[in-house]
């Protein structure tokens, strides 16, 4: 996938004109922000576990190398395979090459942000080997030709006739309206491509050093059967991903669901450890796990080491009220709302990505939901100065800045400007008391009424409230 993050202001009007893209976007308020309120206040050690979740990932980010050590001794112990890729194009060719000793002609994968990061798709696409997204919202944007807008729900963006004409046009037949009839059709098709896949490739939730499982979590059980099926499996992730010990990885499971889509549990979590053994009914005969860096090690140690908590949950997209007016395609690359405004920047480079720090009303929502406590809009600041630094910002917005940080400097000054601004702004308005328009302010007064300032400046009420 392309960036285009630098089109996100353009993206950004076009989605706020999409009425079906609006109508989609308000679902999620009513739905999985709520579900997150109701399982959170229905789980007492709701917010200990936050604490607990915080402090498993930065011990283990402390301890990274050793884990993954760890992990890799476990895995082959028990008769797997570890692969390591420093970067995106090293991920494909490894992934490649293990298609290609084994004569894979077809793969199914399940739903995987890292393969989205590596652009996987079209890589395996390209070089010839047939792929099918095995989670419905992913089939459904294969089908399309787009990319995810959701780390959880793919295809959230789509109406359900887009999807009959989608399932029409791919498959055939009759033309199916009926949600059940839809999901129906899309098992019927997906059945033979299960049975005759050679390879099965899937992400990893978690990784666990103590006995070398991966865990992978879906609501559709579409992960089961793409590594349990076929002779050999592929499980990329990032390495991040791991964590010390089983235990670790059902503390951070409970804040998972919770957080993401209000359940308590997804409907299938699964554990793996290795390929089928000589006594086991099914599972592949040939295990293997591409562990990515992409940047992650250069991330360590620095002021974006907090945003490697991240266990891709969505909850900072579900509250952000940027996110919920543009959707995730505005983000112009994989990862979209405040998580993508702080991985982005990092992972492609702030100058094709300066304007997504920005997408941000520092609202703090996405921090106060995050269920480890990621300092999101800090981070985000972080890359705003970067940007600053780097001439990255426009000239206005830095004589601006550059006017303001003058008359900070000089506090007399700056009381008497804003005092006196205060004073004409509230003339100005007259009994109206808010401006249609004002010089400066098209940002805000482009799609609502800037409510006049009144009275006195804030510290001239608190200079008041100190002395009385």
């Amino acid at each position: 996938m392309q960036p285009s993050s630098l089109a996100f202001k353009d993206r950004a009007r076009a989605a706020m004109a999409d009425p079906q893209l609006q109508h989609s976007l308000d679902l999620l308020k009513h739905g999985w922000q709520a579900g997150r309120t109701r399982a959170a206040a229905a789980l007492p050690e709701f917010e200990a576990l936050r604490d607990e979740g915080r402090n498993i990932k930065d011990h283990v980010l402390g301890h990274l190398d050793l884990y993954l050590e760890a992990f890799e001794a476990r895995v082959v112990e028990a008769g797997g395979h570890v692969h390591w890729a420093r970067d995106a194009a090293e991920a494909r060719r490894i992934t490649l090459d293990i298609c290609r000793d084994v004569g894979a002609r077809s793969v199914t994968k399940s739903k995987s942000m890292i393969a989205e990061e590596i652009g996987l798709n079209e890589f395996l696409e390209v070089n010839g080997i047939d792929r099918v997204e095995t989670d419905l919202g992913e089939y459904i944007i294969q089908l399309a030709n787009e990319p995810p807008s959701h780390i959880i729900g793919p295809a959230i963006h789509k109406t359900i006739a887009e999807i009959s004409e989608l399932f029409q046009k791919n498959h055939g037949g009759e033309r199916i309206t009926e949600p059940a009839a839809l999901v129906a059709e899309a098992r019927r098709v997906m059945r033979q491509r299960y049975l005759d896949a050679d390879v099965g490739i899937t992400g990893a939730n978690f990784l666990v050093a103590e006995t070398g499982s991966i865990v992978t979590v879906t609501n559709e059980g579409n992960a089961e059967l793409t590594h349990g099926l076929p002779r050999t499996h592929i499980a990329i992730a990032s390495i991040e991903k791991i964590v010390p010990r089983l235990l670790d990885a059902f503390t951070l499971l409970r804040l998972l669901a919770r957080s993401a889509t209000g359940q308590d549990f997804s409907a299938y979590t699964t554990l793996l450890t290795g390929p089928k053994r000589p006594d086991d009914r099914d599972g592949p005969e040939n295990f293997h796990v591409v562990l990515v860096d992409n940047g992650r090690s250069a991330m360590l140690g620095t002021a974006l080491q907090e945003m490697l908590r991240c266990i891709r949950c969505g909850a900072c997209m579900n509250h952000c009220p940027v996110y919920l007016a543009t959707g995730g395609h505005a983000y112009g690359w994989v990862y979209p709302g405040p998580m993508g405004s702080v991985l982005t920047p990092g992972f492609i480079g702030i100058e094709k990505a300066h304007l997504l720090p920005n997408a941000s009303t520092f609202c703090g929502k996405c921090e106060e939901v995050c269920p480890v406590r990621i300092p999101l809009p800090k981070l985000m600041r972080h890359w705003r100065e970067v940007q600053f630094d780097q001439k990255l910002t426009p000239t206005t917005a830095r004589w601006g800045l550059g006017l303001w940080a003058a008359m900070a400097r000089r506090p007399a000054l700056y009381r008497f400007a804003t005092g006196t601004a205060i004073r004409l702004l509230g003339l100005w308005a007259g009994r109206r008391g808010a401006f249609a328009r004002l010089p400066l302010a098209g940002g805000w007064t482009g799609g609502r009424d800037l409510p006049a300032p009144q009275g006195r400046t804030f510290m001239a009420q608190w200079t008041r409230r100190k002395n009385r």
